[in-house]
């Protein structure tokens, strides 16, 4: 039996979808289904099938194969029809035979199922089985989490706090990013506003002082002619 990813294997990340080897060459495919829909499980044993047909090359020998197992963490109860389905939230399904099911045809091709809310109210023993799925239904509970002891369940919990922590400092760098760009913009506007107020008053002292027209003493001040007028309109009044 090759072991699953609660029990020692080398797989390092399970996040979301993942295709993964371990150390001795079994395939797995880990899918979380959030939601129950008609053909999750067709396409699951489609994609399980696909990891066992894609392993050899042309000329490879058959003795090459390793298991390729399938890993569905279900964020639904998926069987409810009796006592005892309601009772069961881990599931392995392998080609067995249907009169004799003591008798299987190996576990080279291996379907797991894990019902995360079932498994969470019912309990688990401990053990790495019952961690992992603490992990996935309470791992934004500082509490709960303080109390899991299984090291892998723990490097995933300091792999998320660092995540956590890169997109608050992301945050902090944006609005420190906003603010001295909120300031600059200020700064400019002021300074424009006072380069304006300059160009006003040296209209108005042009307007008192001369008698040049509204349309030379705003090429000379630099303000529009509408400017101007208003200004002198200003003022005669």
């Amino acid at each position: 039996m090759p072991a699953l990813p609660w029990t020692g294997t080398t797989i390092k990340y399970i996040i979301l979808d993942v295709l993964a080897r371990d150390g001795d060459g079994h395939c797995y495919n880990v899918e979380i289904q959030v939601r129950h829909y008609g053909t999750w499980h067709k396409r699951g044993l489609f994609y399980l099938a696909r990891t066992l047909g894609t392993q050899l090359n042309a000329g490879d020998d058959y003795q090459e194969l390793r298991a390729s197992v399938g890993l569905h963490l279900l964020d639904f109860d998926l069987f409810t029809e009796s006592e005892s389905e309601r009772q069961q939230a881990v599931w392995r399904f392998e080609m067995r035979d249907e009169a004799q099911p003591n008798i299987s045809l190996g576990n080279i091709l291996q379907m797991n199922l894990i019902e995360l809310n079932k498994a969470d109210h019912l309990g688990l023993p401990e053990g790495p089985l019952r961690a992992w799925i603490t992990f996935f239904k309470h791992w934004q509970e500082e509490l709960t989490m303080a109390n899991v002891e299984h090291e892998p369940v723990k490097k995933a919990m300091s792999r998320i706090r660092e995540l956590s922590a890169d997109e608050e400092a992301r945050r902090l760098a944006f609005v420190r990013e906003r603010a001295l760009r909120d300031e600059v913009s200020l700064l400019n506007d002021a300074k424009t506003e006072g380069q304006r107020e300059a160009r006003q008053e040296m209209a108005r002292n042009l307007i008192n002082r001369t008698e040049m027209n509204d349309q030379v003493i705003a090429e000379i001040a630099g303000l529009t002619f509408d400017e101007v007028s208003r200004l002198r309109s200003e003022i005669k009044h």
